[in-house]
């Protein structure tokens, strides 16, 4: 339920005050379409997903997350974050308007901490209070965080099914990036940034593919290929974990 009012307050609130921009190659080709059809609902999102944490009482366990993992892991948000900022087409924003970049950075910001509250905080909670493992915890906290964007082919079509599947892969990342810090707040780095990077070739009037694209592509399979890998060897030892 408390997914669905979630995915129901972006994609209403995106129908209600939305701008059509069917007509643009762009997904925002205006500020004020960044702002009506992304900020303003996602920023909604926010506010409904910080008032089911205080109702529910669990903002100690969604803000610090007690579930260590082996150094290695640490590579997956430090190799994303580097990627992020590398892949971010910074010549393509350099051609927009200073509104519409600062727009496109507080929609990262958004998109962090909105997401990253719903699935890695709410989420997580929920199926680890039901007594799942942890490997259980990621996995059906990303099945859930990519089904939810399959609501994107009311806008985007079939090829959201796709974006859903890319966006379960994302998710157990972003789980792993909660691991490996311990607190939200680098999953929500990440995840922002990483949205901030791949967002910077759809905004204005022309949109620009970079070679960033190729990179986040890239360590998405190696990423993938990696974890598919080393599953196993994710949680630590009985005697590296603190007591």
């Amino acid at each position: 339920m408390i997914v669905a009012v979630y995915v129901g307050i972006i994609q209403g609130l995106g129908f209600l005050i939305g701008v059509d921009t069917s007509s643009y190659d762009s997904q925002f080709p205006t500020t004020e379409s960044l702002v009506r059809n992304a900020l303003i609902p996602i920023g909604a999102s926010i506010v409904f997903a910080a008032a089911v944490v205080t109702w529910l009482g669990w903002w100690g366990e969604v803000l610090r997350y007690r579930a260590p993992v082996r150094r290695w892991v640490r590579w997956v948000p430090v190799s994303m974050l580097a990627v992020a900022l590398l892949g971010l087409n910074y010549g393509h924003l350099g051609d927009q308007s200073a509104s519409l970049v600062v727009s496109l950075l507080l929609l990262g910001l958004f998109v962090g901490v909105g997401e990253e509250l719903m699935f890695r905080g709410i989420g997580v909670q929920v199926f680890r209070r039901a007594g799942l493992t942890e490997g259980r915890v990621a996995l059906f906290s990303s099945l859930v965080f990519g089904l939810v964007h399959v609501s994107n082919a009311f806008g985007e079509g079939a090829q959201a099914i796709l974006q859903a599947l890319v966006v379960s892969t994302s998710g157990y990342f972003f789980y792993l990036c909660l691991r490996v810090g311990g607190v939200i707040l680098l999953p929500m780095l990440v995840h922002g940034l990483w949205d901030i990077s791949l967002i910077s070739n759809l905004v204005g009037d022309e949109p620009q593919a970079s070679l960033g694209v190729a990179l986040v592509i890239v360590l998405q399979v190696v990423l993938i290929v990696l974890l598919l890998v080393r599953r196993r060897s994710i949680e630590p030892e009985a005697a590296e974990v603190p007591a």
